[in-house]
């Protein structure tokens, strides 16, 4: 049943327990309590007919009581995509009584989340996973309130445009490993970009040594622990998401509650020794740029206490090592796709860098095409489809619609990133040059759309923190690589060209094609993964000339590896 039809059958309840009292007063005084009755009814029809209920968004017909709610399984974009030809930009579901408003556009999302973005940036109550399991600290899943307020006042300074310049050096170290790791052992490709997307995460953080592997004893604890969080976070994986009043149980008659209090008391133990040796080497007077240091250093300044400051690197871990490993990987598919653009890409590095040097981020200016590509594998495959859920904290009115206070507000970021009226006919492809003039710079315009270019780092005050080290680290890992290697999709046996599946994704252990059609893949080396993946494919890596091999392997020995 629809919030509206509710509300309709709530009027027409007390409508009718009303006439029911007074019917014996209509036997006895005849027309006068007739006419009550005509003006009681009349009064609640009046009332029916103002109800904002009877206003919300088009959607599709749920089932009673569960309302929309088995509607939403895997591949949720591509189906919200498909009911925005029906029912528009703006779609309202009910899951089992929670009003879910999707967001198909960029017009709905900029004027709701970001232009009211005062009561849109609340998260939706998540009991285990968010307050639970991480205290309601983990501030990417926390509420809008004065702790959220004061730990991402802290990310804002630390990872702004101009701080994580600071942590260049980190991230050109990475990318020289990276590339020289992909011309030794090609085939181990994947674990190189997850080990260095943790190992720069965890440096940046920290100051943490660079990683040799990722299956280093921190990386395996850190990623046990967002393995964890995001099952816990999952729609439907324990029962106090649709009954809230289970959280008021005691311990002692909830194992999922004692789990989820214990893993708390872990993970706080855990991130807090992180901090704890950061705090002893600042003592010591190292000077190394970190995270965790700036906010020790500045503690007078942030006003967070120790177990928020701990909490911030569990923050800024879990939603940065994991996503830029995995659009490494879809862009590495794509330079298999689209072998034009790493030719394009292979020209403007020989024209800018040449062959006698690495590129560095002092090149970042003259390399607008691999710029391009960061933009590019970001709209063509955002790793998190439909983004981090935001929730309304007032009733609101957008066109005539009315969103209820409480409604979970899902943008549809896949979609939007694909709107041919913003990127063009070819959004399903990847093609980075949609992003440049006709002089080859990087052009206005598309550009200039939420400054990155696409919606893949979220709206409001919700956007992600990270984007700018994200950006950095997917610039100068595309350029470093590219310069060194060239890619070519794998033949089998018979000389055939190995197939890549473009529309598939591994999620959750869970491989799906694009028609929603499943099939099960699971990882048995690195487990459950809360953000999309390509399913895995092989590839052939080579020199692009004979010096650079031994210029990555120079360059490597002259920082340390």
């Amino acid at each position: 049943m629809s919030s509206s039809s509710a509300s309709s059958f709530r009027l027409l309840e007390a409508l009718k327990s009303s006439i029911l009292q007074i019917w014996p007063r209509v036997q006895d005084h005849g027309t006068f309590s007739i006419g009550a009755i005509l003006g009681l009814v009349t009064l609640y029809a009046a009332r029916y007919l103002a109800s904002p209920y009877r206003k919300l968004p088009p959607g599709p017909r749920g089932y009673p009581i569960l309302g929309n709610l088995l509607e939403m399984g895997a591949g949720q974009w591509l189906k919200y995509a498909e009911w925005h030809k029906k029912y528009g930009d703006l779609i309202y579901l009910n899951a089992a009584g929670q009003p879910i408003a999707i967001i198909n556009s960029q017009k709905v999302a900029v004027a709701l989340l970001d232009q009211r973005s005062a009561i849109y940036s609340d998260r939706p109550h998540n009991v285990v996973a968010g307050d639970i399991m991480t205290g309601g600290l983990l501030f990417a899943f926390s509420h809008y309130g004065d702790t959220w307020r004061r730990m991402r006042k802290a990310a804002n300074e630390g990872f702004s445009k101009s701080s994580v310049k600071g942590f260049y050096e980190t991230q050109i170290t990475e990318a020289v490993l990276q590339a020289s790791d992909l011309l030794v052992g090609p085939a181990q490709w994947d674990s190189y970009f997850r080990r260095a997307a943790a190992s720069t995460t965890l440096s940046v953080l920290y100051g943490y040594p660079t990683l040799k592997s990722e299956q280093d004893h921190i990386v395996v604890t850190i990623n046990d622990f967002a393995e964890r969080l995001f099952k816990a976070a999952s729609i439907g994986s324990h029962l106090v998401h649709f009954l809230p009043w289970l959280r008021h149980l005691p311990s002692s008659l909830a194992k999922w509650k004692r789990d989820a209090e214990a893993w708390y008391k872990q993970d706080t133990a855990m991130f807090e020794g992180l901090f704890h040796m950061v705090e002893a080497n600042v003592a010591k007077g190292d000077d190394h740029q970190s995270a965790a240091a700036t906010l020790i250093r500045e503690v007078e300044k942030n006003k967070l206490s120790s177990i928020e400051r701990a909490w911030f690197g569990g923050t800024v871990y879990t939603g940065g090592a994991d996503t830029t490993s995995a659009m490494m990987s879809w862009w590495m598919l794509a330079m298999l796709a689209y072998p034009e653009t790493q030719t394009r890409a292979h020209a403007e590095l020989d024209a800018v860098v040449g062959r006698a040097r690495l590129p560095t981020f002092t090149d970042y200016p003259h390399l607008p095409y691999i710029r391009a590509m960061v933009k590019e594998v970001l709209r063509w495959r955002p790793v998190g489809p439909l983004g981090v859920p935001h929730r309304s904290t007032e009733d609101d009115w957008y066109e005539g619609m009315f969103i209820p206070k409480g409604t979970i507000c899902i943008p549809n970021i896949w979609h939007m990133n694909r709107d041919p009226e913003i990127f063009g006919k070819n959004t399903e492809h990847f093609d980075p040059g949609r992003y440049l003039g006709a002089s080859g710079d990087l052009a206005s315009g598309v550009s200039d759309i939420k400054v990155q270019g696409h919606f893949a780092y979220g709206f409001g005050r919700r956007i992600c923190i990270g984007r700018h080290m994200a950006n950095n680290s997917l610039f100068i890992n595309i350029a470093v690589i590219l310069w060194a290697s060239k890619f070519d999709r794998k033949k089998d046996a018979a000389g055939q060209l190995l197939p890549l599946h473009l529309d598939g994704w591994v999620d959750v252990g869970l491989a799906v094609s694009a028609d929603l059609v499943t099939y099960y893949y699971v990882d048995a080396n690195v487990g459950i993964h809360f953000c999309r993946r390509p399913i895995p494919f092989e590839l052939e890596i080579t020199a692009r000339f004979p010096e650079a091999p031994g210029m990555l392997a120079q360059e490597r020995e002259l920082r340390g590896f």
